[in-house]
């Protein structure tokens, strides 16, 4: 079965996400997953694009409203100031500014078409996985993501679509080169469209001097950020309010539903009742109780 985050059904045509499985099944098969792992079932996390899969609603409700009503009255508007400023108004500082809003807007639809495009059948799709995060016996929290990154690049390239390899690259902090790579890979990577990159530890679990290491954070790229902060957050008064914005409950969330998410793959493995199970898996649902939002 495929789930969203909040164990939802991904797919509403059962037809598609049985195709979709059939194919990723054949893979395992190919590349002789089920003997080495000495398991018949993988369970495995992954990124599906695009998002007008899943969020059609959230895009024809929220987001293209936004950017159109955006785009016709800011347009106008610059057109009334221009009117006016060759009458010989002094606007000229407010025709610059109502431009500006009108450039972030038109920026603004366009950072989410990179993320919608339409689906009619599963060879539109793009299905990235990231981890295999537990098979029969085991659960590979105790694997680093190389392994994890490693493994399922087999996977992706013994399938004939949608699954695709996710792009990664290794970062030695105590180097300044490997630093200034990934740095340069990042916007570069944004530039074209990306939305960004995810940045991890090397193990899976690590623990520091504080305790438990946040196991990722997402860096998302300037376009993409408008997406999710509205058209004009880079005005310098929108910025400097976000900026001010503390992260500590975000950061807890993370940490708190890390942990039970493992616990819950460990008693299911561990093949505990399916209450003790279900006790970490409701646990991360009243975390998660806010309606989704695929933008975060």
């Amino acid at each position: 079965a495929v789930y969203t985050r909040t164990g939802r059904p991904f797919f509403t045509a059962p037809a598609m996400e049985s195709a979709l499985l059939d194919r990723l099944r054949d893979a395992l098969d190919r590349t002789g997953f089920w003997d080495r792992f000495q398991t018949d079932w993988a369970c495995l996390d992954a990124e599906i694009m695009p998002w007008s899969a899943k969020a059609q609603a959230l895009l024809v409700r929220q987001f293209a409203p936004v950017g159109a009503a955006a785009r016709i009255g800011l347009s106008e508007s610059v057109a009334a100031l221009e009117a006016a400023v060759g009458r010989g108004v002094d606007a000229g500082a407010v025709l610059a500014r109502f431009r500006a809003r009108g450039d972030a807007a038109q920026a603004y639809a366009q950072a989410y078409r990179h993320y919608c495009w339409p689906v009619s059948s599963l060879d539109d799709l793009k299905v990235a996985p990231f981890h295999l995060l537990a098979t029969e016996g085991s659960v590979h929290a105790d694997k680093d993501h190389l392994w994890h990154m490693t493994a399922l690049a087999e996977i992706c390239r013994a399938t004939d679509g949608p699954f695709m390899e996710t792009a990664f690259r290794p970062v030695d902090l105590t180097d300044r080169d490997s630093v200034d790579d990934a740095v340069s890979w990042w916007v570069d990577l944004t530039d074209r469209g990306g939305e960004g990159i995810v940045v991890k530890p090397q193990g899976f679990v690590v623990r520091g001097k504080r305790g438990l290491v946040q196991p990722a954070i997402k860096c998302r790229g300037r376009e993409y950020l408008r997406i999710i902060y509205g058209p004009e957050y880079t005005m310098p008064e929108h910025l400097g309010r976000l900026r001010r914005r503390g992260l500590g409950l975000k950061r807890s969330l993370a940490m708190r539903e890390f942990a039970l998410g493992l616990t819950a793959l460990e008693r299911f493995v561990g093949h505990q009742p399916l209450r003790q199970v279900h006790e970490c898996v409701f646990a991360v649902l009243a975390l998660e109780s806010e309606p989704v939002d695929s933008r975060l």
